[in-house]
């Protein structure tokens, strides 16, 4: 009889096995109920830098809005405003997470920051005088870029850098006039539609 109770003990360790498993919670679920299914479509389209848009829903997608302002230190402060989105912590999982990420920061179509939060000042020498676009735009941790209707999800200011004319003391109200406008470009990049963040 011995040879009927091996195989029916090998069947108890793996009904045992896999009700075990089947209970055991993954680290999306402990990290806020972020579901590990794919996000999204990922569209043959790709930003700038060759990174694939990836496509979701207008309801509940994420969105961004852009504030620059110049600083008392000759710099410029960039703030953020986003909605349906969370900055994710550096060293995240390479893998897209509904409505979380990072944000690039572009100066007339360069890239000059990556940023896991929503405040960041922008050195004067990436501003040079003359009138630039400052633009944000959010990815999801794999570098894949959100989108909404086939277009990024992003949000641009259009700033302009003066130099003191004769006369003028250097102080940072003098050295710079700025003139920031927040213009929807794309996606959900609208500064009034992306308050409240969360």
């Amino acid at each position: 009889m011995s040879w009927t109770r091996k195989p029916l003990a090998a069947f108890a360790v793996c009904v045992l096995l896999l009700a075990g498993s089947a209970g055991c919670g993954t680290d999306d679920a402990r990290e806020g109920g972020a579901s590990p299914t794919p996000v999204g479509k990922i569209l043959e389209d790709r930003d700038q830098e060759g990174r694939p848009l990836r496509e979701v829903g207008q309801e509940g997608a994420p969105g961004v809005g852009i504030e620059v302002q110049p600083d008392t230190a000759g710099g410029w402060g960039v703030r953020l405003t986003v909605r349906n989105f969370r900055f994710s912590p550096a060293g995240a999982a390479a893998r897209a997470v509904a409505g979380r990420g990072l944000a690039r920061l572009y100066v007339d179509g360069r890239p000059v920051a990556r940023l896991r939060a929503p405040a960041h000042r922008l050195d004067a020498r990436l501003v040079p005088r003359g009138t630039h676009r400052v633009t944000a735009r959010l990815y999801a941790d794999d570098g894949t870029v959100w989108a909404v209707d086939g277009k990024p999800v992003e949000s641009t200011a259009d700033i302009t850098a003066s130099e003191p004319g004769p006369g003028m003391t250097p102080d940072a109200s003098s050295r710079r006039k700025a003139r920031t406008q927040g213009a929807d470009v794309g996606g959900r990049g609208s500064p009034g539609r992306a308050q409240g963040a969360s």
